[in-house]
């Protein structure tokens, strides 16, 4: 596969990575340790050298099951992982002091079974903590060796300069598809003046899309689309024109939607890397075939003129949920 460096951080990695917290949170009852081990060891195999988790997935779960899973070849992939939410669970809100931080770098070590954090996220901005006290808090483990780059998820404007300042950001994670473009607004042109990756997570839209889900899709218990406004019937009724226009595209080009998708998202910036998530190895193996699709520049015309003919319904994330982003 291609490789793509993260903005000017020199950090080198896969065209496409791998979201791994479906494989045993978020969605559902998630996969067995042993399905999530194959998987991740078939992605390798096929090229995907960019492996993305938490510890709020779990909390901490997610972490051990890629632990293992790359053990065998950690020294060629990009391990990242994040802090941020108190005691590793969400719904206890944000908490980035600099002793949890250190903490949780620690913790991540272990249950990576690694002795440095490729990538370290903070998960959400903590509106309590100094944005330069985060960033320092991360020198330092940069300093000691137990973490090689820093990264901001969900972060606003002010907030990537305030810590591009203290420590050198290499990369931005946050949603970003065909389906919800936010970030093209203030967001991608900050990373492009500083020099900094972006990493799109959601890149198929939660799996919307792929062209696979509609009105009468039932999620699992567990499943967090259960809770989100755009996944209401209603919203994924009135989506469906979104996903019938990328549909007639990928046709034409030979491809399927998601990979249509994720394209699109390679095309925007060289420094851009989806993360798609899924559990199943033709998908995953289907969403790899996307780094060879190629559209020109009348095809990413074209997608524009479509998608500019549909208004995307619902909100992404429910109320309490939406106040942690864009800090």
């Amino acid at each position: 596969m291609q490789q793509r460096e993260l903005g000017r951080s020199g950090l080198q990695v896969s065209a496409i990575g791998l979201g791994c917290m479906g494989l045993s949170y978020g969605l559902g009852s998630g996969v067995s340790g042993d399905d999530g081990i194959n998987l991740i060891r078939a992605a390798f195999d096929r090229g995907v050298t960019f492996f993305d988790t938490a510890e709020a997935y779990g909390p901490g779960a997610n972490e051990e099951l890629l632990g293992e899973a790359v053990e065998p070849f950690r020294d060629d992939v990009v391990i990242a992982t994040k802090f941020g939410f108190r005691d590793g669970r969400p719904s206890e809100g944000v908490d980035s002091r600099p002793e949890r931080i250190r903490q949780v770098a620690d913790e991540a070590l272990s249950r990576l079974r690694t002795d440095r954090i490729d990538l370290f996220y903070q998960h959400r901005v903590d509106p309590s903590v100094p944005m330069e006290d985060v960033a320092g808090a991360v020198r330092d483990l940069i300093a000691e060796g137990k973490v090689k780059h820093f990264g901001l998820s969900e972060a606003g404007a002010e907030s990537i300069r305030r810590a591009h300042t203290v420590q050198p950001v290499a990369a931005l994670q946050s949603e970003y598809s065909l389906w919800w473009r936010e970030p093209e607004q203030t967001v991608l042109p900050v990373c492009e003046e500083l020099g900094i990756g972006f990493v799109p997570f959601s890149p198929l839209g939660k799996g919307f899309l792929t062209g696979k889900i509609d009105e009468n899709t039932e999620f699992t218990s567990g499943d967090f689309r259960n809770v989100v406004p755009r996944f209401s019937p209603e919203a994924r009724r009135a989506n469906m024109a979104l996903v019938e226009r990328v549909k007639a595209i990928a046709d034409r080009k030979n491809a399927t939607p998601a990979q249509i998708a994720l394209a699109w998202l390679l095309a925007q910036r060289p420094w851009i890397v989806p993360i798609p998530g899924t559990t199943k190895l033709h998908r995953l193996e289907e969403n790899i075939g996307a780094a060879n699709v190629q559209l020109t520049r009348d095809d990413l015309s074209e997608i524009e003129r479509e998608l500019s003919q549909v208004k995307v319904e619902g909100e992404r994330y429910p109320p309490q949920m939406a106040e942690m982003v864009g800090r």
